[in-house]
C-alpha cells in the first residue's frame, strides 16, 4: 500500500552493500527485514544493525522469506542471473547491482523472468541515479538551451589499486574498470543523451601486468544525428578528477588533497593475491562500522558524482557538480544549486518507491541495464579488434 515502508531483503553483504548501507539504514521509506550471506560474522552484524531482521545463509532461503516484498541483490556479478530468477519465482521485486550480467543472454533471462512473474526489475545503483545528473537531464529535456550536441565524461581515480579479490582482477569474471566502472559513465551519458546509442569505438588495454586487467579506457559513443559522447576513465592512482570537484569525493564527502598515494602505499607490502584479498576482507561488513554509525552520521554535504561531465547544448554547456548544475550560456554563467541530501543515494529509493507504491515504470529497468551491459561488452570488443561496434539492444533511452 502507498505510504507503507518497503519491506526489503538484502542478498550479499559485500562492498556494494557497504556503499548502500547508509541509505538502507537511514531512509524511512524502507523496512530492512532480512539478509542472505555465507559469512556468519556478517549475518550476526546485520541482525545487530537491523534488530527486526532475519539472517539467512542462502539467497534461496531469503527469497522464501514471507516478510519481504523486494530484494536488493548485491552478490558478485556471476550470481545475478540465478539470484534474479529465484527472486522473481518467489514473487519478489528486485533491485540488482550493476553490471546487470556479463552476457546479454543472461540479461534477457532476467528481463524475461521479471516479466513472467509480474515483478519490477531495477538495475543499480549507478551514478545515473544521482540528482545533479537527473537535474541536467531535465534541463536538456526542457529545451531552454537547445538540443544536446556533445557529451564529455572524464574520471581519474585510484580504482585499480584498491585491495581486490582475485576475480576482481580478472576481466573474464567481470573484473576491471570496464565492468565495474564503465557502467557509471555509460549510464550518465545515456541519461543525458536521451536517445539510444548506435555504435561505439574504444581503446583499452592492461597497462599494469601485476594487476592483470584493464584499468583505463577511452570510448566514443555515437548516438546518431550528430550527437556523440566521449568517455575517458583512468583508475591508475595518479591524477584525480576530484580536484575538479573542489575535492568532493565520489560519495559526496570531503577529501583531503594533501593525502596522496594511499592506495598504492597500502599494496606496497602485499606479495600474494591471498594477502591482498585478506587486506580487503579487513574492511568487510561485520569487521568495522555498520548501520549504527551510519544512522549517527550527519547528512552528506553533497551528492554522489562520477568525475567531470559536460553536456554541450546548442546554447549552453551544462556541468553537473556534487552540489548542483553549472550553466555556461551565451551571455551568462550561473549555478543552479540543489538542496543538500538528507539521505545519501536516496534517489535509488525514489525510483524503487515510485515503482512499488505508485506503479511508475522505472527508468533503470531491465531493458536499461541490458543496454548498458551491451555497451560494456562492445567496448571490450572494439578495444580488442580495433573496429567500431554496432549496438542492437539499446531500446528507448
Amino acid at each position: 500500500m502507498a505510504g507503507d515502508p518497503i519491506r526489503l531483503g538484502v542478498a550479499g553483504l559485500g562492498r556494494a552493500f557497504m556503499l548502500m548501507l547508509p541509505t538502507l539504514a537511514r531512509d524511512p521509506r524502507l523496512a530492512v527485514l532480512a539478509c542472505a550471506d555465507p559469512r556468519a560474522e556478517a549475518r550476526t552484524r546485520f541482525t545487530l544493525d537491523f534488530p527486526d531482521a532475519r539472517a539467512h545463509e542462502t539467497v534461496e532461503a531469503l527469497c522464501a522469506d514471507p516478510s519481504i516484498e523486494a530484494i536488493y541483490i548485491a552478490t558478485p556479478h556471476q550470481f545475478h542471473v540465478a539470484n534474479v530468477r529465484a527472486a522473481a519465482a518467489a514473487g519478489k521485486h528486485v533491485l540488482v547491482e550493476k553490471p546487470m550480467a556479463l552476457a546479454l543472454a543472461d540479461c534477457q533471462a532476467m528481463v524475461d523472468a521479471a516479466r513472467e512473474a509480474g515483478i519490477h526489475l531495477i538495475v543499480g545503483h549507478s551514478h545515473s541515479f544521482d540528482a545533479p545528473y537527473l537535474r541536467a537531464r531535465a534541463m536538456i529535456q526542457g529545451g531552454e538551451h537547445g538540443a544536446v550536441r556533445m557529451i564529455t565524461a572524464v574520471n581519474f581515480t585510484d580504482y585499480l589499486y584498491r585491495p581486490r579479490r582475485p576475480e576482481e582482477l580478472d576481466t573474464s569474471q567481470g573484473g576491471g574498470a570496464i565492468f565495474s566502472q564503465a557502467p557509471h559513465q555509460i549510464e550518465v551519458v545515456r541519461l543525458l543523451a536521451g536517445r539510444p546509442a548506435r555504435s561505439i569505438r574504444a581503446t583499452a588495454s592492461v597497462w599494469d601486468r601485476a594487476r592483470g586487467t584493464e584499468g583505463a579506457y577511452n570510448a566514443l559513443i555515437d548516438f546518431g544525428d550528430g550527437l556523440s559522447a566521449t568517455l575517458t576513465y583512468n583508475g591508475h592512482a595518479h591524477f584525480d578528477t576530484d580536484e575538479f570537484q573542489d575535492w568532493t569525493g565520489e560519495m559526496g564527502t570531503p577529501r583531503e588533497p594533501a593525502v596522496y598515494g594511499t592506495a598504492r602505499a597500502a599494496l606496497r607490502h602485499v606479495t600474494t593475491r591471498e594477502e591482498e584479498a585478506a587486506l580487503k576482507e579487513r574492511r568487510a561488513y561485520g569487521r568495522g562500522p555498520g548501520a549504527t554509525e551510519a544512522r549517527a552520521a550527519p547528512p552528506p554535504p553533497a551528492y554522489n558524482h562520477f568525475g567531470l561531465v559536460l553536456a554541450s547544448c546548442e546554447r549552453a554547456d551544462l556541468r553537473p557538480t556534487p552540489r548542483g548544475v553549472a550553466i555556461y550560456a551565451d551571455d551568462e554563467r550561473r549555478f543552479e544549486p540543489l538542496p543538500p541530501p538528507d539521505v545519501p543515494r536516496a534517489e535509488v529509493i525514489d525510483e524503487l518507491e515510485a515503482a512499488l507504491r505508485h506503479g511508475v515504470p522505472p527508468l533503470h529497468s531491465g531493458s536499461w541495464g541490458t543496454a548498458t551491459a551491451e555497451i560494456c561488452l562492445a567496448l571490450l570488443e572494439s578495444a580488442r579488434n580495433g573496429r567500431e561496434v554496432q549496438l542492437h539492444h539499446q531500446g528507448a533511452a
